[in-house]
């Protein structure tokens, strides 16, 4: 009997499942409550010590939250605007991003995902936490690649194009896969983003969570300010009194949490507006321009560039 069960699983499996075993139960802790940013509770699976599903609709989880859980994604299909933490940056399908635990973060798609038929968005999501990979048994050197990720995704990080579409295939396969081989894939996908040579990160640090309470809540505040007013002038004043301090003490307040200025990260909203019009390819460059809130075309340029790397016209080449 025990020789019939050997010859189903591989040997590496089967401690895969005593470890499954061994620990379950332990995973899962209640995350903060305290940023304004909400807070969700990543429910259990009884036979799965972490979460995975297939997003098949473009609203699930379309606000801002967090949770303790990293969170591993792949945008099979869809694009839009990600915002994480003090980032705000397009997102197109084929993606693979890792969201470290309890990072501030949303996707939200574009409008034209609202108005087609099932199967026009597909994204691939895997919740796990990180006390999964600490008990000794992943202190083996076999698993270096496990630890590099962990340390990786103590903030957030994007892979390479050049990573992105083996990493994808890695990902479908542990949330189309179930028992101990979903354990299995995972370990794989993991130790396999960890020895990728170039990845990018997606925010500037962690000094937005590490802020003090009432400046999360005024930095809260000012967040979701400037999201709904890009397209207009912010006045100093105005988003100052949106955070409920002084000029001064708000530009010493933001600079602290994102360690850039207010006005920079205006200008990165606005960009990153202006790439997903670009690549919707409905409007001019002059039209997406103004669109995105400037008033100038030259100083429109001058900050795409500075930001992307690229002027409007090559990007829409690239990505249009």
């Amino acid at each position: 009997m025990l020789a019939s069960f050997l010859r189903e699983w591989r040997f590496f499996e089967i401690l895969v499942l005593l470890y499954c075993y061994y620990t379950s139960g332990k995973f899962y802790l209640h995350p903060s409550k305290t940023m304004k940013a909400q807070a969700i509770h990543v429910p259990k699976e009884l036979v799965h010590s972490f979460v995975c599903r297939i997003d098949t609709e473009p609203d699930v989880n379309n606000y801002l939250h967090f949770h303790n859980e990293l969170e591993l994604i792949y945008f099979k299909k869809g694009s839009g605007m990600q915002y994480i933490a003090d980032s705000i940056t397009p997102f197109i399908a084929g993606n693979v991003v890792l969201i470290g635990s309890g990072i501030p973060h949303y996707w939200r798609l574009s409008p034209e995902y609202f108005d087609v038929t099932p199967g026009d968005v597909e994204i691939y999501v895997i919740h796990f936490n990180k006390e999964l990979f600490e008990n000794a048994f992943f202190c083996l050197p076999e698993f270096q690649g496990i630890r590099n990720t962990l340390a990786l995704g103590k903030l957030s990080l994007q892979l390479s194009a050049k990573d992105k579409p083996a990493i994808g295939m890695l990902i479908k396969r542990v949330v189309r896969s179930v028992g101990a081989k979903r354990f299995s894939n995972l370990i794989e996908c993991l130790s396999e983003i960890g020895y990728c040579r170039v990845v990018q990160k997606i925010h500037s640090s962690d000094s937005y969570l590490t802020a003090t309470l009432k400046d999360k809540d005024r930095l809260e505040a000012v967040y979701n300010h400037t999201l709904r007013n890009y397209k207009r002038k912010i006045e100093l004043k105005e988003i100052a009194a949106t955070a409920n301090v002084s000029p001064t003490s708000f530009c010493r307040i933001f600079k602290a949490a994102f360690k850039k200025t207010y006005s920079r990260f205006l200008n990165e909203v606005r960009v990153g507006q202006a790439c997903r019009m670009l690549r919707e390819n409905h409007l001019s460059i002059k039209e997406v321009c103004y669109q995105s809130g400037y008033s100038c075309f030259t100083s429109f340029h001058r900050h795409f560039r500075d930001i992307t790397g690229k002027t409007p016209l090559v990007y829409r080449k690239e990505f249009g």
